[in-house]
């Protein structure tokens, strides 16, 4: 028997301008297959896998293959495909990779490679023989015997330019898997990286905890939730915001480190670093603060990274980052004459000044979260406006005001700020932690005076969490928390752009 060469590229069933006539046709060919018997069969359970079979024999010459004849059983999504005489070729992919077929019909029946000649790419089937190396040295399976497992009723995109089309990707983020390995490559990454996470957590003494998703009254951040109605106890409920009181609940009844990576929920914009339904871990340990949070929270960073990439030093969208330097350290002052100098000798301790240098940033500060703002929470406001998105490697924003604070420890050195800091890669907050307030007084006069904002219409402010402060009333001890956002930290670690690109189905507004 002659050997196979590894087939050409195939120009089998790239989509004409009607893909209704395409769909139409493969529906008549699944109507065939209904006559013949199962059309859909579930008894096919393939042994082997393409990427352990790369591993484990792709590197052993044409002449040991045919010696150790390696029978296996593979099956996967046709993604190419070439028939050639009496001889066609196909290329399946699995969930690990690609592989080669070859077969001819001695190799598995006349009928049965008859058949195969009509099949589409899409399709997915089930392949027994045995493994061979072709004369350019490619990895293949002499098949003898070949089943439909599932027909594909629509085709694919066009195998040499992927899925293009962003909108197509994020609403069809199954067609994305199927033909852009870079989408697959990145789920893989940000699963690596939660499971190292994971990992991490559990090596240093943290209890992996749940805590709910619906909540009867919203806490933990400053943010707009959705509501919703539980029938069974007749009363509101909102999708929670952040874990955090819960987790800190538990810290009082003795836990003295828990974590929890989970979903919050946002009733707020759609951005490229923001979905309303992101992944968070937040993580509480007795007896820390903000300074022990900040070296733990740089170690988190690294040990993900290491897992996802091999590497502490990334390239994100063409600049170095390295994680696995000491991350720079700022007050929010600092921050803003370091990357706008100008602002050097400024009066930014003049709550006049300030609210005139952001009217000339275009902020509106009649806006409520502004319109009582003290000097503190409008030096955020000229930070957030021109500094934060110059602070590309990792910097810690430290000190920040009390009255945007409203569930950290003040400073003992500086009652005007809090035991709290921000942490900002590439422009963008990934992790938020402070000395948590554990005085329940001091708690609850905090919690008032979010009350007051959100009656003068910040819709963000904070509610009442009587529970809470009656859980702090029976003492917790001195605290440091941190939340990280998963999605974005995926984002760095991948090169991604765009927070939609490593959530596999992010929020988008219905088809129709």
């Amino acid at each position: 028997m002659t050997d196979p060469t590894p087939p050409i590229p195939d120009t089998q069933d790239t989509p004409p301008v009607d893909e209704n006539t395409i769909i139409a046709e493969r529906r008549a060919k699944l109507g065939r297959l209904r006559d013949q018997g199962v059309a859909f069969p579930n008894n096919f359970q393939p042994a082997h896998r393409a990427t352990d079979l790369a591993e484990h024999h792709g590197f052993k010459t044409r002449e040991q293959l045919q010696a150790d004849q390696i029978r296996v059983s593979v099956a996967g999504r046709i993604m190419l495909k070439r028939v050639q005489g009496k001889a066609s070729f196909a290329t399946i992919q699995d969930g690990t990779g690609r592989l080669q077929l070859w077969m001819n019909d001695e190799g598995i029946g006349a009928d049965v490679h008859e058949s195969f000649k009509h099949w589409d790419l899409g399709d997915i089937i089930g392949v027994e023989g045995e493994l061979f190396k072709t004369m350019k040295g490619e990895l293949s399976v002499r098949c003898s015997a070949l089943r439909m497992l599932a027909k594909s009723l629509r085709p694919l995109p066009d195998k040499f330019h992927g899925v293009a089309d962003q909108e197509i990707r994020y609403r069809q983020r199954y067609v994305d898997l199927i033909a852009n390995q870079e989408t697959r490559d990145t789920f893989i990454a940000r699963s690596r990286t939660i499971s190292a996470i994971r990992a991490f957590m559990v090596s240093h003494g943290f209890l992996e905890v749940e805590t709910p998703m619906l909540h009867p009254i919203p806490g933990g951040a400053s943010a707009r939730p959705f509501i919703t109605h539980h029938n069974a106890l007749d009363q509101q409920m909102y999708l929670r915001i952040a874990p955090e009181l819960y987790l800190k609940r538990l810290i009082v009844g003795g836990f003295e480190r828990v974590y929890e990576i989970n979903r919050n929920f946002r009733n707020e914009g759609i951005s490229p670093r923001h979905n309303p339904e992101f992944t968070m871990m937040e993580f509480y340990a007795a007896y820390t603060d903000y300074r022990w949070l900040m070296d733990f929270t740089e170690q988190i960073l690294r040990d993900a990274a290491q897992a996802a990439t091999g590497s502490t030093t990334l390239t994100y969208q063409g600049r170095t980052l390295n994680l696995g330097e000491p991350f720079a350290r700022l007050t929010i002052a600092q921050a803003i004459t370091k990357h706008a100098p100008h602002y050097a000798n400024a009066a930014l301790d003049d709550p006049q000044w300030l609210r005139a240098e952001l009217r000339k940033q275009g902020v509106d500060t009649t806006d409520p979260a502004l319109a009582r703002a003290g000097v503190g929470a409008l030096q955020l406001a000229l930070f957030e406006e021109v500094a934060e998105s110059k602070l590309h490697d990792p910097t810690f924003i430290i000190d920040y005001p009390v009255e945007v604070s409203p569930l950290a420890r003040v400073s003992d050195q500086a009652p005007a700020v809090t035991e709290r800091f921000e942490l900002f890669i590439a422009g963008r907050e990934l992790a938020n932690g402070f000395s948590e307030l554990n005085d329940p007084e001091d708690q609850a006069a905090r919690f008032h005076s979010q009350v007051e904002a959100k009656h003068a219409g910040d819709e963000e402010a904070m509610h009442f969490d009587a529970d809470y402060i009656r859980a702090l009333e029976y003492g917790m001890p001195p605290t440091g928390g941190c939340g990280i956002g998963i999605d974005r930290l995926v984002m760095l670690l991948t090169d991604r752009p765009n927070i939609r690109d490593v959530v596999l189905f992010p929020a988008l507004r219905r088809e129709d």
